[in-house]
């Protein structure tokens, strides 16, 4: 484990504790202090002093990464050089043409090792979407409306990273959820007098390949909750997402169901499922979830809308020949 800030403390618990077939074997963080406390809470033999070292240690036969995005690049080419199964965390890098070079370095060794952490494809909300979405009863679907909205942010949080860091969920959800291309895509900032504020929203307008739209709202300070929406418009119906709860609360004169504070309580499960088969591939199969192209296209998407933020106009989204490793 590369990495033990919020995420990868979540992830090394979900290995440790919750992870059949599993063993939490080596930590390493910036932080040595940080890897040492949660190496004795998780019973973890090694903590390791450098990660490359982590990387080519012989006890350590698949890596997860959630250290910073600028560490990825490296990180995952050593992965790939020591032909050891890598989970990392997304961005797949923090550039185009570091995902690029990724996914150039696992096409010349002809074998998947690669998976993205974009969660969202094992979420079991987002997976019924899909099945009922495939079973065609609906039709076609036409459009596509998301939402994606965090309690706060902090000051440094941007307008772009609302959308390199955020929107890049929907980004990967959409491509899985459609099974369709991103061509085009245009950014608004709706009311927003100085569009680079800290928490200036985004929204979002794509086409697809087959012709379908899609919106995407990202609004990290929408200070009730932590919410994640989808509604797919089909030719002879729609399809929602279900509730962020089961449970709900009657109280002071009023019925409502609670929104969790961020995306751990979410998306517990889906993080724990995308473990789970992620450790069963590097047992022995092909990563599922998202591959390195997938984290490349979000990294070619995710430019794309920059682009249209600046120049407040339409972006092609440019798509290169996917190689055959990725059918």
């Amino acid at each position: 484990m590369i990495g033990v800030g919020v995420m990868g403390a979540e992830h090394a618990r979900i290995l440790a504790f919750r992870t059949p077939g599993a063993c939490l074997q080596s930590i390493y963080d910036a932080d040595a202090s940080r890897s040492k406390a949660l190496a004795a809470e998780t019973s973890a033999p090694s903590v390791a002093g450098d990660p490359l070292a982590l990387v080519h240690d012989p006890d350590v036969d698949a890596v997860v990464i959630a250290s910073p995005d600028a560490t990825h690049h490296d990180l995952v080419i050593a992965c790939l050089e020591a032909r050891k199964p890598v989970l990392c965390e997304k961005p797949l890098a923090a550039t185009e043409s570091e995902c690029h070079r990724i996914v150039e370095a696992e096409t010349a060794i002809g074998r998947r090792l690669v998976q993205v952490g974009y969660m969202r494809r094992f979420d079991p909300w987002y997976v019924d979407l899909k099945t009922r979405l495939e079973s065609k009863r609906l039709g076609a679907p036409l459009m596509l409306h998301c939402a994606h909205r965090n309690v706060s942010a902090p000051t440094w949080f941007d307008s772009r990273m609302s959308i390199t860091n955020s929107a890049v969920h929907e980004f990967d959800i959409v491509r899985w959820l459609l099974s369709d291309d991103l061509v085009g895509v245009q950014t608004f900032q709706p009311g927003v007098r100085q569009p680079n504020a800290a928490g200036a929203p985004v929204f979002l307008v794509l086409e697809t390949e087959r012709g379908r739209l899609v919106d995407i709202e990202v609004h990290v300070n929408a200070a009730y909750g932590y919410d994640v929406v989808a509604e797919l418009v089909c030719e002879k119906g729609t399809l929602s997402l279900g509730s962020n709860t089961l449970s709900t609360i009657k109280s002071e004169r009023a019925s409502g169901a609670p929104f969790p504070e961020d995306w751990r309580g979410r998306f517990a499960e889906a993080y724990r499922l995308q473990m789970q088969a992620w450790i069963r591939s590097a047992a022995g199969g092909t990563p599922g979830g998202s591959s390195a192209w997938d984290g490349y296209m979000a990294a070619i998407v995710a430019n794309a809308a920059l682009r249209s933020l600046e120049r407040k106009g339409r972006a092609a989204i440019e798509r290169p020949a996917r190689p055959t490793l990725y059918d």
